[in-house]
């Protein structure tokens, strides 16, 4: 749009003298320029612009002014959209405002030059300083639909686990004292506390996370840890099986998500399809992991207590370090299938 009044103005070079004509084509293009880097001197340039262009009409409109008008009503909107403060382009404003009085003054015009800026310069700049807030609004509501759907899980989190890892770590504690206890016993539940206590520990840097939405020092994945988690998943009795292709060693953060993966389906299939086999897939490849859990559906399989908030929390995970999750039924199973690229991973 801009180029075609431009070029509107280049062919009116009969119409107005070589200075004039220079001045009109000249200074839409270096508005144009400095809207980048300098988007008030840009406004200024259009102010003053603005005023010329009334102080050269007369008593006429001719296409010529109409095209420069245009021109600076674009280049103004723009400005505004780019502008973050509104006190400089005050500032624009009022040395127009103190410039064109004079002027017309001693054309006779004073009328055309004050309406001919608030239409091409004030009112574009106040529209697209509109837009910008609007943008900048829907881009906050946005954010605060997030932190408040992290905020939410990270309260489910700390209600449902925190407690019940707190009273489990007490309790082992407790048993441990037993004097009854053997000696084997008794380290048993020593290790039990641990594990209980180093857990709460987990929960409280992955809740950390959650609320502050600064990136924590997460402690590395080892590379057997999702094999103990289908370990342990076997010796419950759970028919679970895992097969792993590619590198095992995998980037921090990506080998935490992939084990929540792992961790959630395993306790889905446990609540949701008990009996059913469940094949667990890690496959890296071209510096992406995908995590693939399948687990039968007997027929007489009964949904477990409990909603979808499991996966709407696992979800957000795996968003969180840059990956997708996709799960439902496919072929009378149901799928659940991560994808976690290494991209920005540590």
């Amino acid at each position: 749009m801009l180029a075609a009044l431009l070029i509107v103005i280049a062919l009116s070079y009969a119409e107005l003298p070589p200075w004039a004509w220079a001045g009109a084509l000249l200074a839409p293009i270096a508005a144009v320029a400095l809207l980048g880097t300098y988007p008030v001197i840009s406004l200024g340039v259009c102010a003053a612009t603005s005023i010329a262009t009334a102080l050269g009409m007369r008593d006429a409109v001719p296409v010529w002014s109409a095209a420069v008008g245009g021109a600076i009503f674009v280049i103004s909107l723009l400005a505004g959209r780019r502008m973050p403060r509104s006190a400089p382009a005050l500032v624009v404003f009022a040395v127009g405002a103190t410039l064109y009085v004079p002027l017309g003054l001693i054309t006779g015009d004073v009328w055309s030059a004050g309406l001919l800026l608030v239409l091409t310069v004030v009112l574009p700049w106040v529209l697209g300083r509109s837009i910008r807030q609007q943008t900048e609004a829907a881009a906050m509501a946005t954010e605060r639909a997030r932190l408040q759907e992290r905020n939410r899980i990270a309260r489910d989190m700390h209600d449902t686990l925190g407690h019940e890892l707190s009273l489990l770590a007490l309790r082992a504690g407790a048993l441990e004292m037993a004097p009854e206890l053997s000696e084997r016993h008794r380290a048993a539940v020593a290790r039990l506390r641990a594990d209980a206590g180093l857990a709460t520990e987990r929960l409280a840097e992955i809740l950390t996370l959650m609320r502050d939405g600064e990136p924590s020092p997460l402690h590395p994945v080892s590379e057997d840890r999702i094999d103990d988690l289908v370990d342990r998943a076997v010796r419950s009795g759970l028919a679970a099986s895992l097969e792993w292709h590619g590198v095992r060693r995998l980037p921090p953060m990506i080998g935490r998500a992939a084990h929540h993966v792992v961790q959630e389906a395993l306790t889905n299939a446990a609540k949701h399809a008990a009996g059913a086999a469940v094949r667990v897939r890690l496959a890296t490849e071209d510096d992406t992991t995908v995590v693939t859990i399948t687990n039968g559906l007997p027929p007489d399989a009964r949904r477990g207590t409990g909603g979808r908030t499991g996966l709407v929390g696992l979800r957000e995970q795996v968003r969180l370090v840059g990956g997708t999750l996709q799960a439902g039924p496919r072929d009378h199973e149901f799928e659940i299938v991560a994808t976690l690229p290494h991209t920005g991973a540590s």
